[in-house]
């Protein structure tokens, strides 16, 4: 069964770090984008940062740019979110999702084009 499990998420202070972890069975994620997105009060889904596997290519939305780093550990099958800086702003659930579409700018991706999804994982900034 294909499934995809974020965790990672809690409650930290502004300018503390998390990182968020996607972890995949049932499906090998190097065959595919995967995108971190999140939803955050009042804003909506955005997209946060994008990696494709295969093609070595990372990208970043203005929201993660210079705090926040995709990555990912092909022998675990996890793609990890490396979240720093942290502000309030910042707080929504994060959710993984997996696409076959690849662009060439990350805020060419949209939320329908992703066809599997994590359960999310809440990310909480405050003093």
């Amino acid at each position: 069964q294909e499934q995809l499990v974020d965790s990672g998420g809690g409650l930290v202070q502004p300018g503390e770090s998390l990182k968020l972890s996607c972890a995949a069975s049932g499906l090998i994620l190097w065959s595919y984008v995967v995108g971190w997105f999140r939803d955050a009060p009042g804003k909506g889904r955005e997209g946060v940062a994008f990696m494709a596997i295969n093609y070595g290519k990372l990208l970043y939305t203005d929201i993660a740019k210079g705090r926040f780093t995709i990555s990912t550990d092909s022998s675990e099958n996890k793609v990890y979110l490396q979240m720093n800086n942290l502000k309030p702003e910042d707080t929504g659930v994060y959710y993984c999702a997996i696409t076959r579409s690849l662009k060439t700018r990350a805020d060419a991706y949209v939320p329908a084009e992703f066809t599997f999804w994590g359960q999310g994982t809440q990310v909480t900034v405050s003093s």
